[in-house]
């Protein structure tokens, strides 16, 4: 099943002392730009809408790792005219489209041809990544990670004003101080999830004193701010953060206790990225004893990466509910799922998704203790004992 998503982008301004609150459909031939207007973005809800039994509301958030197109996929991409990713996906597509929203993490610009593909170590992509990714079912975007600047301000720009034309939601980076401003909130069967994304660096590449909003750093107090916005406007904080240290398994001490730090704050589910290896899930509480959901790594979800764990990733699924009864509001979030996926290659060729569970059938040894060692690293801090 095809998700049709219609998105309609929330504008918050800081420095607005009353909110305006307007509705318009965000479609190619009707987008405003009405810097005053406060809209969200109305999801339609798919498999997993609540029965008539059920009190209050639920939504379905979904979440996969690092889209790294190195060279050796995008010419195996190539077609006449272009690009195509979507058989690449097609395997996985089904499982995809499942959560009301899916989130990924687009760590290369897709900033397309005209300013020349490029590679490791400093990596362009062409447009059809995107496309491919909203035909998958992604909803919105990461942005924010060590390569957002690999080929300048100006192609990061340019890399955003596609997400635009395709109305692909990104966060992380930023057109303008403008756009850095505007909060970032879908909205699903009634429940405001806003969306905030930070990275660590930018591989030693300095950011413009003139154009710093074009990437958010990880800055406790910026970070603080946000997240006190975010709290005023959405139902749910979802951080997507890039951190940790590549190719590690388990998280670090620097990771967890940022993680705590944003948990405190009232971050109520963080998707890590960067290590292009998965980490396991955990639980943190705040101070008042509040539970939210980490996964401090994703791993890789499509790249040229292989081997060492490198070529496994797979989506995260979590229920968060809100329910109103008496005058008072109960918010949760139920144990999360996980759907672990391998990238398939030979010699470089024929890349594709498919599920890790289904990997032995071409040629990948061991695929069934693969996906049970995979399930058990992810989930054993998050299910009941």
């Amino acid at each position: 099943m095809k998700k049709n998503v219609q998105l309609y982008l929330l504008l918050v301004f800081i420095g607005a002392s009353i909110a305006a609150f307007a509705f318009f459909k965000l479609n190619p031939d009707n987008v405003t730009n009405n810097k005053d207007d406060y809209t969200s973005s109305e999801l339609p809800m798919k498999k997993n809408n609540l029965g008539s039994k059920s009190i209050g509301r639920e939504a379905t958030l979904g979440a996969v790792g690092d889209i790294l197109i190195h060279d050796r996929v995008y010419n195996e991409a190539k077609v006449a005219g272009g690009f195509d990713f979507k058989p690449m996906l097609a395997e996985v597509k089904e499982e995809l489209e499942k959560p009301d929203i899916l989130l990924a993490n687009q760590e290369t610009i897709v900033a397309g041809e005209k300013i020349g593909l490029s590679s490791y170590p400093s990596f362009n992509s062409p447009h059809e990544v995107a496309d491919a990714l909203v035909d998958a079912g992604v909803d919105i975007v990461t942005t924010a990670n060590n390569h957002s600047l690999d080929r300048g301000v100006s192609a990061q720009k340019q890399s955003l004003e596609y997400l635009n034309k395709i109305n692909l939601p990104y966060v992380g980076t930023f057109t303008s101080e403008e756009d850095q401003q505007k909060l970032r909130v879908l909205k699903s069967n009634g429940i405001k999830i806003a969306y905030l994304s930070y990275t660590y660096g930018l591989n030693g590449i300095s950011v413009p004193k003139d154009e710093a909003y074009i990437v958010n750093l990880i800055d406790k107090e910026r970070m603080k701010k946000e997240i006190a916005k975010a709290k005023k406007q959405a139902d749910f904080i979802v951080m997507g953060i890039h951190w940790g240290i590549e190719y590690e398994r388990n998280p670090n001490q620097e990771q967890k206790n940022l993680a705590q730090f944003l948990v405190d704050e009232g971050v109520d589910i963080i998707f890590g990225g960067h290590p292009h290896v998965l980490q396991p899930m955990e639980w943190l509480y705040d101070k008042n004893g509040k539970k939210s959901l980490v996964v401090y790594s994703l791993g890789n979800f499509l790249s040229g990466q292989a081997d060492d764990y490198r070529d496994i990733g797979g989506m995260v699924t979590v229920k968060v509910s809100k329910t109103e009864l008496g005058g008072k509001t109960t918010k949760k979030i139920e144990v999360p799922s996980f759907f672990p996926t391998y990238v398939y290659s030979k010699n470089d060729k024929g890349y594709k998704m498919v599920p890790l569970e289904d990997a032995g059938k071409l040629g990948l040894p061991d695929s069934k203790q693969n996906y049970q060692e995979m399930m058990t690293h992810m989930l054993k801090g998050v299910h009941p004992k």
